[in-house]
């Protein structure tokens, strides 16, 4: 059964500049850090794998984006201002050895946090591409809005600003999801926690959620190819979302010059929630966390891990240009 337990803390900080960002957390508050970048339109209040986080010593901290759910909204926001946000976090919190999650629109909010040393690992979950570098493969209404934002953004700002809400974002999901996917979302629990979660997300209004869009369409200041710490990106072959990777992340993947690829059969774009043990213990395992336990997959069969803490990776130079890597393709059982 998977865990869609609302947040047992709601937690927030005063930045510099006077904002407020905000977060959602679950798990030992002594737990390994994991910065959950989540989805479009969506606040950080829907988690994932949250009954297996005291046994992994683990501590999931859903992250609200300027202008959604609690964090003060900011104008003229980058992927960069939001590294800048998430670094206060790290630092002010005294979070150790964190690791970020990017799932869907979130993938690019966490590549970011990589790029920027924050991390010490990141697992991009049916996540989106950098969308431009893959436009060719795109559904044509996708390639026409990449197009458009790099043509006029401020207009597409204005547009999604004017017409998004919560509920055509509930009826845009289930649209285009698969059916394996469809039957999670509209399970009456999990429903009830998406809808809020997107009903957060649009409670100070879409500009939040239009920047957002406009970021994720647009250049990535921290180009794969300069993330200095281990990637896994998982993605699952049923997955039937137009604005996720068409080849279901291998391009993406190769970018990366420490990734590995995990392509699953069996499973479609609510992958996050339904192998949320592999995930985490994955990550776990990257960072070489000591005591780390077994080896989980979705509700929890289990393999062996552990291993002692590592010094944290440097992060690479922005002037540094690694040569593309073909990544590991991992061998799971769909």
């Amino acid at each position: 059964m998977i865990d869609v337990s609302r947040p047992e803390r709601a937690e927030w900080l005063d930045l510099p500049d006077g904002r407020r960002l905000a977060w959602s957390e679950w798990g030992p508050p002594d737990g390994q850090p994991v910065l959950l970048c989540a989805g479009a339109a969506m606040s950080g209040s829907l988690g994932f794998g949250v009954d297996l986080l005291p046994r992994l010593g683990m501590r999931l901290l859903g992250v609200d984006r300027p202008g959604l759910g609690g964090s003060t909204a900011h104008s003229g926001r980058t992927l960069a201002s939001w590294a800048v946000d998430c670094a206060h976090l790290v630092d002010r919190r005294g979070l150790t050895d964190p690791v970020a999650v990017g799932f869907s629109q979130g993938a690019p909010f966490a590549v970011a946090l990589a790029g920027a040393g924050l991390v010490r690992a990141l697992a991009v979950v049916a996540g989106q591409d950098d969308l431009a570098a893959q436009r060719d493969l795109l559904a044509p209404e996708v390639a026409a809005l990449v197009d458009e934002v790099q043509r006029d953004p401020d207009a597409v700002e204005r547009r999604f600003a004017g017409q998004a809400t919560a509920d055509g974002m509930w009826e845009l999901v289930i649209g285009i999801s698969a059916p394996h996917d469809r039957a999670l979302y509209q399970r009456d629990d999990f429903a009830a926690a998406y809808r809020r979660c997107l009903a957060e997300g649009f409670r100070q209004g879409a500009a939040g959620y239009a920047r957002d869009l406009r970021i994720c369409l647009g250049p990535w200041p921290h180009p794969p190819e300069r993330v200095g710490v281990p990637v896994d990106l998982w993605y699952g072959r049923r997955d039937a979302s137009g604005v996720h990777p068409p080849d279901f992340g291998t391009a993406l993947a190769c970018r990366f010059p420490d990734a590995r690829h995990h392509l699953l059969d069996d499973e479609g774009g609510s992958i996050l929630w339904t192998r949320a043990g592999d995930i985490l213990t994955t990550l776990r395992e990257r960072t070489g966390w000591a005591s780390a336990p077994g080896r989980l997959s979705g509700p929890g069969r289990a393999a062996g891990a552990g291993g002692a803490r590592a010094a944290p990776p440097a992060p690479v130079p922005a002037s540094a240009s690694p040569p593309r890597a073909a990544a590991r393709s991992v061998p799971d059982a769909g």
